[in-house]
């Protein structure tokens, strides 16, 4: 048996991990619950994801949750789909200016 992961949006900032868990847990096994943060200020997005112990828990949560009420949001959930790859980026190199004004291209 395996695992299945689903993506869950629009969730209330107010929302809590054992908040999702308690919801889950009414379709099934909850594996794994991780809300998403932001990296800069550690607030939530907004969504997040909820691993069930199996393909049919997971669907039987879609069919329950799709669509429905959860502190006062529609939630939307579905099957998430695999993280695509990042172009790796970092940072572009910018122009600096010299004490003259001048572009000093590095």
């Amino acid at each position: 048996m395996s695992t299945i992961r689903l993506y869950v949006g629009n969730i209330s900032f107010k929302a809590n991990e054992d908040d999702l868990n308690d919801l889950f847990s009414q379709a099934g096994e909850v594996v794994s619950v991780k809300l998403i943060k932001d990296a800069a200020t550690g607030r939530l997005r907004g969504f997040g994801f909820v691993e069930m112990i199996s393909d049919e828990d997971g669907q039987k949560a879609i069919s329950m949750f799709n669509g429905t009420q959860f502190m006062e949001r529609s939630i939307v959930v579905n099957e998430a789909k695999p993280q695509e790859k990042r172009a790796s980026g970092g940072f572009k190199q910018r122009d600096s200016f010299n004490k003259r004004g001048d572009r000093d291209r590095r």
